[in-house]
C-alpha cells in the first residue's frame, strides 16, 4: 500500500516543526540567561535565602504617627509575598534599612486667582540596601512618590487614602531596584 501525501500536508508539517524548533530555542535562550528569572519577576540569585528589614525611622516632621511602622510592615509583607526569602532579625543575605526623610505638602497647578488648583503630598524615603553575596548590588538611594488632590480638600480629609497609595508605590519601586532590577 502506498501512502499518498500532497504538498499542502508536507508544507504544513514542516512549518509546524520549524515553529516548534524556534519556540524551543527561544525558551532555552531565555531560561539559560545570566540572571535568575522567576515568574514573580524577581532576578534574585538562588544562593540568597534570607532578608533583614530593619524598622524604618522618621527623620522629618509631619505625617501620621504610625507612618514608619506601616511602611516597614508593607515592605516586609511585599518581600514575603513575592520572593522565597525568609525574614531574619539580623545577619541575613540581604539588608534593607532607612528612614522617612520627607513628608511634604506643596501647591501645584496655580489658577488665575493665584490659588492652587491642586495640592501635592510627597513622601521621601532614604534606603540603604546591602547584598552580602554581591556587594556590587548594594546601594543607598532616595525613593519618593506623590499624589495630588484638589485644593478644596484638606490634608486631613485625604491623608487616609493617599498615604497608602504612596507607600505602595515606594515599596514597589524599592522591590524593583533590589529584587527585580528592571
Amino acid at each position: 500500500m502506498i501512502l499518498k501525501t500532497n504538498k499542502f500536508e508536507v508544507g504544513f508539517y514542516l512549518r509546524k516543526s520549524f515553529t516548534l524548533l524556534i519556540f524551543t530555542f527561544i525558551t532555552c535562550f531565555f531560561t539559560s540567561s545570566c540572571k535568575i528569572y522567576s515568574f514573580t519577576g524577581t532576578t534574585l540569585s538562588s544562593e540568597l535565602k534570607t532578608i533583614t528589614i530593619q524598622n524604618f525611622v522618621m527623620n522629618t516632621a509631619g505625617g501620621p504617627a504610625n507612618l514608619t511602622l506601616t511602611f516597614t510592615e508593607k515592605l516586609k509583607e511585599y518581600y514575603q509575598r513575592n520572593t522565597s526569602l525568609k525574614l531574619k532579625p539580623n545577619d541575613a543575605d540581604l539588608l534593607l534599612e532607612g528612614s522617612v526623610t520627607g513628608y511634604e505638602l506643596t501647591p501645584v497647578s496655580a489658577t488665575s486667582s493665584d490659588k492652587a488648583a491642586l495640592n501635592r503630598l510627597t513622601i521621601r524615603v532614604e534606603v540603604r540596601f546591602v547584598n552580602s553575596k554581591d556587594e556590587d548590588q548594594s546601594f543607598e538611594k532616595e525613593f519618593s512618590f506623590y499624589q495630588d488632590f484638589p485644593q478644596e480638600q484638606t490634608l486631613a480629609q485625604v491623608e487616609g487614602s493617599l498615604v497608602p497609595k504612596i507607600i505602595d508605590q515606594i515599596v514597589l519601586n524599592i522591590f524593583n531596584d533590589t529584587a527585580a532590577q528592571w
